[in-house]
């Protein structure tokens, strides 16, 4: 049986088992809050050390600029180029722009109809079978054999529909108390030159209004508007595709109908062709 000095001397044992227990835990949680803080790319590391306005790791500097890059003169590159591309401009294949009826003589000849000018119907000339026209004759006035006031139009073209002209011959028209021509007959002029939709010609309405001479060309298209010289009262007005230049009369046959074959109905349909086979 061991004796009371041997107990006294065995008795500091525990303090020293604890304390390397304590190491041992403090150990082990300093490996795992190692391995917490150091996962993820050490985020956790990086916040916590963020939250205490410390930066473990500041951002790297922007790289540099790359060298300017330095174009080296190269070799010259030989290109061929077509002989026509030298040659001289040839006036005889020079075209222009060239305006067109955007109204056929029919839809004209209803417009005005529309506008109050009872005009016949469209349809073949006694003169000459490949003219087609509408036309529209009043006297108002008549003297004897003398016509004082009166008004007739004509809208002239093919069996086609295209236009070839439009004219109107007034003879002591009426006017207001300003000297202006009457609305009536300002329908006229108003209907024939809104219905092509040319916007080029803004002056042409107002001299007429004011039944001032007046002359518009352009493109191709000729307004004019005149006082007979012989005969005071008398007017004449006449609207027409002219072509006056070698490249208009050019531009003119190449476009024409005659020279293409027409458009194809876009009514028309292939039928389906239905294929049977046998079992």
């Amino acid at each position: 049986m061991p004796s009371s000095d041997q107990n006294m001397k065995l008795a500091p044992q525990p303090k020293k088992g604890r304390a390397v227990m304590w190491l041992l835990i403090v150990l082990s949680l300093s490996i795992v809050g190692a391995t917490v803080l150091l996962s993820n790319n050490m985020r956790h590391l990086k916040s916590l050390a963020h939250s205490f306005g410390i930066e473990l790791f500041p951002p790297a500097p922007p790289p540099p600029p790359p060298p300017p890059k330095v174009f080296r003169r190269t070799e010259p590159v030989s290109i061929k180029i077509a002989p026509r591309m030298f040659d001289l401009p040839q006036p005889a294949l020079a075209s222009v722009f060239l305006r067109t009826w955007r109204i056929s003589g029919p839809a004209m000849c209803e417009a005005l109809r529309s506008a109050g000018i009872e005009t016949s119907e469209w349809k073949e000339t006694a003169f000459n079978s490949d003219t087609f026209e509408c036309s529209h004759e009043q006297i108002f006035k008549k003297d004897k054999d003398h016509i004082v006031s009166s008004l007739f139009l004509v809208v002239r073209g093919n069996g086609n529909g295209a236009i070839s002209s439009m004219r109107v011959k007034l003879v002591g028209p009426a006017t207001n108390s300003d000297g202006q021509l009457d609305a009536g007959t300002m329908r006229i002029f108003e209907t024939m030159l809104t219905q092509p939709a040319w916007l080029d010609f803004h002056d042409t309405l107002a001299a007429i209004r004011n039944l001032k001479d007046v002359k518009e060309e352009g493109f191709g298209a000729l307004i004019n508007f005149t006082q007979e010289f012989s005969r005071p009262g008398a007017f004449n007005f006449t609207l027409l595709l002219q072509e006056t230049s070698p490249q208009q009369r050019r531009t003119k046959d190449y476009f024409s109908p005659k020279t293409w074959l027409p458009a194809p109905d876009p009514s028309w349909q292939v039928p389906e062709l239905i294929f049977w086979r046998r079992a």
